[in-house]
């Protein structure tokens, strides 16, 4: 799996990393599942990433459980963070579209490109080893909405 695109934020991950399981020391259950989650889809990122894992295995290995059963529940991703994402809190120039976007407009992104991926394996045989859709570009737009999602949270 080339996975070039996540090489230069390997030590800022580690720290976004860090900085989810703190933040997900809360007696809320439902945010605490969303934040770890989160934390964990970025692990499963790195790891592919420092192991070279195909992109079949970390499209296995991403959730959106958590997320669903918020959904489910009827959970507001306020609780997350409130507000909008301001220019301030975006990093790289691809998530510039994102400006002005909730939390829970992203976490609705974040998840339906979590079922679009696995959804794409399913209708090629169970591996995207063939499929005409740009697999390293929609795993790079996820990764980078993950980031953004965590960032925006960490932000003051």
């Amino acid at each position: 799996m080339n996975l070039e695109w996540i090489k230069s934020g390997i030590s800022p991950l580690t720290d976004l990393i860090t900085f989810l399981n703190k933040k997900s020391q809360t007696n809320d259950v439902l945010k605490k599942r969303v934040l770890m989650e989160l934390r964990d889809n970025l692990n499963i990122f790195k790891n592919g990433f420092l192991n070279n894992t195909s992109y079949d295995k970390v499209i296995d290995l991403l959730s959106n459980d958590a997320i669903q059963d918020a959904i489910k529940g009827n959970f507001s991703f306020k609780k997350l963070k409130s507000g909008h994402l301001l220019a301030k809190y975006i990093h790289d120039d691809r998530n510039k579209k994102y400006i002005g976007w909730t939390a829970g407009q992203l976490v609705d992104k974040i998840d339906e490109k979590i079922v679009e991926l696995r959804n794409i394996k399913k209708l090629n045989s169970g591996s995207i080893k063939d499929v005409r859709n740009n697999i390293p570009l929609m795993m790079s737009n996820l990764y980078y909405r993950l980031k953004l999602l965590a960032e925006f949270i960490r932000s003051k």
